[in-house]
């Protein structure tokens, strides 16, 4: 069992050709339930931002603007990600086998990527190339 885990929230977009990454957050979690409720945190803080609620009284009416059918509905997928006991379950065990997981959603200008890894995982990785260097 894995015991620490980094998670991190990522948005890339285009800018002048070239595919930019805006970090969002980063997050040490002591557990895997922490890890879990982390990027389940993150997920619904963009999905938020990005698709508020329209009859919010913080929004002067005719604000916000509903997007085309055509356009992916990130918000929505964050959303069901959040909601879908099975696919956090596989992440727990991909997570606990010591596997990088990525959840990814994107529109027409921007993809959001939530990733988490066991620090375990990342250090061992780190040692294995010494390890099979050969002694001539």
């Amino acid at each position: 069992m894995h015991d620490e885990f980094l998670c991190h929230v990522t948005a890339y977009g285009w800018c002048d050709g070239r595919r930019i990454g805006v970090p969002l957050g980063t997050y040490r979690a002591p557990t895997l339930a922490l890890a879990l409720w982390w990027l389940r945190d993150r997920a619904l803080w963009i999905a938020e931002r990005l698709d508020p609620q329209p009859d919010s009284p913080h929004y002067p009416p005719n604000a916000l603007a509903p997007v085309p059918d055509t356009v992916t509905d990130v918000p929505g997928v964050l959303r069901a990600w959040c909601a879908d006991e099975g696919r956090q379950e596989l992440v727990a065990d991909e997570l606990a086998d010591g596997r990088l997981v990525r959840i990814a959603a994107s529109d027409e200008t921007t993809e959001y990527e939530l990733l988490a890894e066991s620090v375990d995982a990342l250090r061992m990785q780190r040692t294995i190339p010494a390890l099979v260097v050969p002694v001539a």
